[in-house]
């Protein structure tokens, strides 16, 4: 792969092809050369891709999260945990990293239309029968034996290997249709779906149980938008030849080892690999547990105190969500296409700070849930604003660190990397612990409950000794009677 790089004919995107001594290496380097660069002008086809291609992404990430809003009641209907609910999303997760890496061997070498079109219509139909499973009175004393919430967390498995298909694949035909700063402002348009479409899922996914009655029809909009998605790709999406931006239309790919070869030794891939873990860890846990975590903590504010009710959470929590995808992706898009030609390495600087700056307003919007909603909210919103830098600026590093035909390859790499250390884990995690601390409260009670008791039986053991031993025509009262009175 090293060796296919270096005889590559010139590059004219600004976000370059490495080069040898850069695939060596592994470092950022963005090259500007000069040749046939293709124009900034994007033809209607083009157009119609990237539009079909950003639908696509925004059912997507609805998909996932419609369960977020609706989560306490998929507790109740199969009588699941905190970590029962948490594995609900690991589950989505592991599957949909571990079949990332078939997606993208797939997709660096056949029809990437028809490889989306399946994955579309795969999570569309699962996610559909995933919504006529009801959870019956008579299994949901079995915790995790309960068959109806496993067959329910299968359809959630197979919905993630579904999106998998889709999510290695897209970038990698945007890169291969648009350069330089074209290429930058179509992957922000790609990338600003996933907090929109995550926002909206929460809201579909709580208005539409909420209108319907039942938390099954929360799930039942996403499919039918996916059958329609799947006609879209077949018929208006262009497949352009792998390279074919960058003038290098006639590339062949490599064996896969040659390709994991190639990404191991790529040191800007790994790193920006490892940095995106970190946000896909904690957007995976604020997602799934945000809403439910602020409900909590508002349903511990008196009523009197309440600036809104414990209900709206999810609608509110999902407002914030797509405005701050609104703001924060294409700010991400623009702090990138204006620093970087002064200052090359801005890029992974613009991520870094995003992730520093998110980690201080998430923790105190988490803290004041309990006391002060609004702030909560406004935090969340700052954070989620910092986060969202990095969707279109990590895409953007690994499409310019890495040649044509290894990024769909690249992309899976970095799906089951970023998923594995990252959101697969943590949502489970966070239910484990809450939990855990749930059980430690109830057996602290219990303990204090004893204590009481204990103490409770002495002094009523007391009055009895005092009333039999006084000379006094009076007695005290067992209910009432203080140590002072007895001594």
């Amino acid at each position: 792969m090293t060796a296919m790089s270096a005889c590559l004919p010139p590059n004219s995107s600004s976000a370059a092809l490495v080069t040898r001594k850069t695939a060596e290496s592994g470092l950022l380097e963005v090259e500007f050369r000069a040749g046939h660069a293709t124009s900034g002008h994007v033809t209607g086809r083009q157009w119609v891709t990237v539009a079909v291609l950003v639908y696509v992404n925004l059912i997507n990430y609805m998909d996932r999260l419609t369960l977020a809003g609706i989560l306490d009641d998929i507790k109740a209907e199969f009588g699941a945990s905190d970590s029962m609910a948490g594995i609900l999303q690991t589950g989505f997760v592991v599957s949909y990293m571990l079949f990332a890496p078939l997606f993208g061997y797939l997709g660096d070498r056949y029809s990437r239309k028809a490889i989306m079109a399946f994955g579309v219509f795969l999570w569309s139909i699962f996610t559909l029968i995933g919504s006529f499973i009801h959870g019956r009175a008579e299994h949901r004393d079995k915790g995790w034996a309960n068959p109806d919430f496993l067959s329910f967390l299968a359809c959630r498995a197979m919905v993630g290997i579904g999106e998998a298909s889709y999510s290695t694949i897209a970038p990698t035909i945007i890169s291969d249709m648009f350069v330089k700063d074209t290429r930058s402002k179509m992957l922000a348009l790609f990338y600003f779906a996933i907090p929109v479409g995550s926002g909206m899922g929460y809201i579909v996914g709580s208005e539409t149980a909420k209108l319907f009655g039942e938390w099954q029809w929360g799930l039942r909009a996403t499919p039918v938008m996916g059958v329609v998605a799947v006609v879209l790709i077949l018929l208006f999406l262009q497949d352009p030849p792998r390279g074919e931006s960058e003038g290098h239309g006639d590339l062949q790919a490599g064996t896969y080892r040659q390709d994991l070869a190639y990404l191991a030794g790529n040191r800007s891939f790994i790193f920006s690999t490892l940095g995106f873990t970190c946000v896909t860890f904690c957007t995976g846990a604020l997602s799934w547990w945000g809403p439910i975590f602020i409900q909590r903590g508002l349903e511990t504010i008196p009523r009197d105190q309440r600036v809104m009710e414990p209900s709206s959470v999810p609608f509110i929590f999902g407002v914030v969500t797509m405005m701050s995808g609104v703001v924060g992706v294409p700010l991400g898009m623009i702090l990138s296409t204006k620093l970087k030609p002064k200052f090359p390495r801005a890029d992974p600087i613009i991520c870094g700070v995003g992730i520093l700056v998110s980690a201080v307003f998430l923790t105190l919007g988490m803290l004041l849930a309990d006391t002060n909603i609004v702030a909560t909210f406004v935090f969340i919103f700052i954070g989620e604003v910092s986060l969202n830098l990095n969707w279109s600026i990590v895409a953007d590093i690994l499409l310019y660190v890495v040649t044509p035909t290894c990024r769909g390859t690249a992309e899976a790499v970095q799906i089951l990397l970023s998923h594995t250390f990252g959101d697969a884990g943590s949502p489970y995690l966070i239910g484990v612990i809450s939990d855990a601390l749930f059980s430690l409260m109830l057996g602290g009670s219990a303990a204090a409950r004893e204590v009481m008791a204990q103490v409770s039986a002495c002094k009523l053991e007391m009055v009895r000794m005092a009333n039999t031993t006084t000379s006094s025509s009076s007695t005290l009262d067992p209910y009432n009677t203080t140590i002072e009175q007895i001594g």
